[in-house]
Formats: C-alpha cells, structure tokens, sequence
C-alpha cells in the first residue's frame, strides 16, 4: 500500500480538507511541534468525518474521501517519526536565527558586545544564503513617540547598510521599525531601558 506523508508544525488551528484520493494512494497526517517547541491542533477532514490531532506525534491516515480519517491510539515518539518522515523532516526549512542588536542612548550607533553579534548574523546569512531577512527597529520609552519612531527606523537602516556593504542583496531584506510600541521589557513612560533599545535580525 502506497502512503503519502505530510507533516505539519503547527501551533495554530488549522483545518485540512482533502480531495478524492486514487484506490491505491492513501495519506498520513502527523502533528510535530512548531520551531518554538508549541503544539498547536489541527482538524483532518473529509467528506467522511473528522479527526482532530491535539497531540505531538499523533497520526491520522486517510485511505479515501467517502472514509474518515483514522488515528492510531498510541502517539509516535521521536525516533520512530524520524525513521518514517526522515526525508520529509530533511526537507523542512531551517529554523530561524534570530539576533538582537543593543544601541547607546538616543543613538543609532550599536554597543561594542552587539557589533559581534551582527557580525554573527551576517556570518549565518552567507552560510544559509538567505534571502529572507527581516531587519526591525525598537527603542525605550524615553523621548516622544514621533522622536523614537524615527530612531527606530534609523536604527534598522544602520543594520541594512551594513549587510549590504557586507554583499547582502538590498532586495533580501525586510525592514521595518516599531519606534517604543513593541518592548522587550515593559516599562513605564520616560523609563531608559537599555534591552528596548535593540534591532532583531531574523534570518530564514
């Protein structure tokens, strides 16, 4: 009997409807955790019925569309996904690298420790050779927010000019900047905190 495999990291609902599969072609759904560790649920549907999967290493087959899917009690460990999904589970993306970058106060200019971070960073771009990078501006809660949107953006475009001189491709990288919106640390308004006054750069 000939099986498809499908695996899916999921830490969200979803919902899965499938078309008519041949006679001699049946497909196996299994539920992984995400990059972060999370399990999320996800539904197996047909016109048959459903199975919902809530489990990591749990398993529905679907052998046709008039049949519900069927899920086997027991849940699968580690090595026995890897002996089946090996190839599939090769082909999945790598896991994002994400680098946090820290600035000085009211500057664009990185603290010594962070300019070996980027370096890092740069060092994992050329070796992935992404072209998937998201460069994203942050500072504290000192200064108006108008003020702190622009150091933000400055801060994010100093990282991009950066990568680009280094031979990163300008198109390979997203920019964006949430001036005091988004903190790492919450704090009161007025408030210097050295962790918010960061650039994350993500690299898929």
């Amino acid at each position: 009997m000939k099986f498809s495999s499908l695996i899916l990291l999921a830490s969200a609902f979803m919902l899965l409807s499938f078309a008519a599969c041949a006679p001699a072609h049946r497909t196996r759904v299994i539920l992984i955790p995400d990059p972060d560790g999370k399990v999320g649920e996800i539904t197996v549907q047909n016109k048959g019925g459903a199975q919902i999967m809530t489990q990591a290493g749990q398993m529905a087959e679907v052998h046709d569309e008039a049949t519900a899917p069927v899920s086997p009690a027991s849940v699968m460990d580690d090595k026995e996904i890897h002996r089946i999904f090996g190839d599939v589970l090769a082909a999945l993306p790598e896991k994002p690298l994400t680098f946090i970058l820290y600035f000085k106060t009211n500057s664009f200019e990185l603290n010594i420790p962070s300019l070996k971070v980027l370096n890092s960073a740069h060092e994992a771009i050329s070796s992935r050779q992404s072209e998937d990078i998201s460069v994203i501006g942050h500072t504290d809660r000192v200064g108006t927010d108008e003020k702190n949107y622009i150091l933000s953006r400055k801060r994010a475009l100093s990282v991009k000019k950066y990568l680009v001189v280094k031979g990163v491709h300008p198109d390979a990288i997203e920019l964006d900047y949430h001036g005091e919106a988004n903190p790492l640390v919450k704090t009161a308004e007025g408030v210097a905190e050295p962790r918010n006054r960061r650039v994350e750069v993500i690299v898929r």
